[in-house]
């Protein structure tokens, strides 16, 4: 019989590669309980190296899950993002650059093997014997796949010119514009090119498309402040989302997300706002806790 010790040691380093493939944790979970049950079926003497067998396990799971979940994807409503990961602001346990949100939303433009090799052997420093096992696929195939998902995501890392305390500044100075409905402190705030993701999921009011550029972003806030849509928090939480510093914000309406990253000059280049209740459960259950 297998070791259940063996598969409790690895479960925190699958939940990982399994949330970097899948950008829900909840599907990440299930994922890994998945490879759990492929393990107890497994003898404890047929297998040389457990952590490379539930790692190979769990992709493949992953992989099979990203296919039959295409048309989902493909037919949600409006821009997606993860499932936002929440730790309180210290040290993050994760490199913010492995899981931040614009990486995450890149890795949705790779095929599921891309994203495979991509992930194996770009964050977790796997070998391209054992990616090659793992996926079924000639090494040289797989060093194509990694070419192709590199050149994709290759302008995906988040920039981190500035502080932390300067993106906790700008964070507080963007909800505290909104609040004064004041477009002008928010357009001093944004860079040129700056860029904002809403995700309602169809489920709460946010943009249907990927707003680009300071003007973009500034017609979107200012009908949201005219209409009396955006309502301004009853609590506000600092934390870090998907590794990078971040808010938990609380309304009447319910919880969100808000996550962004600094540009050089130290104006807000991007912004991920995730309102969409179905991904918000473990933000809820982080927020009554802090």
């Amino acid at each position: 019989m297998s070791d259940p010790g063996a598969f409790e040691a690895q479960r925190p380093r699958l939940t990982r590669l399994a949330y970097r493939m899948l950008g829900s944790l909840a599907d990440a979970e299930d994922a890994v309980q998945d490879a759990w049950l492929r393990w107890t079926r497994v003898a404890q003497n047929e297998v040389r190296d457990p952590a490379g067998w539930l790692v190979r396990a769990t992709t493949r799971l992953c992989v099979d899950r990203l296919r039959a979940a295409r048309a989902a994807r493909k037919a949600y409503k409006g821009p997606w993002l993860p499932e936002p990961l929440i730790e309180d602001p210290v040290d993050p346990v994760e490199r913010a650059e492995d899981i931040s949100v614009a990486f995450l939303v890149s890795l949705e433009r790779l095929s599921p093997l891309e994203r495979a090799v991509l992930i194996l052997h770009d964050v977790l420093d796997e070998d391209y014997d054992a990616i090659a096992e793992t996926l079924g696929r000639e090494e040289a195939a797989c060093r194509q796949l990694l070419s192709r998902a590199r050149a994709h995501v290759r302008q995906a890392r988040p920039r981190f010119g500035v502080t932390q305390d300067e993106v906790k500044r700008l964070a507080n100075a963007f909800m505290d514009a909104m609040s004064r409905n004041d477009p002008a402190a928010l357009s001093d705030l944004l860079a040129e090119d700056a860029l904002m993701v809403t995700d309602g999921g169809g489920k709460r009011a946010a943009a249907l498309r990927p707003l680009v550029g300071r003007d973009d972003i500034l017609r979107l806030l200012e009908r949201l402040l005219w209409r009396g849509t955006w309502k301004a928090p009853t609590k506000v939480r600092i934390a870090r989302v998907n590794g990078q510093l971040g808010a938990v914000l609380a309304d009447a309406e319910g919880l969100t997300t808000f996550v962004a990253e600094v540009d050089a000059d130290g104006r807000l280049a991007a912004i991920y706002v995730q309102r969409n209740p179905a991904k918000l459960g473990r933000a809820a259950e982080w927020l009554d806790r802090a």
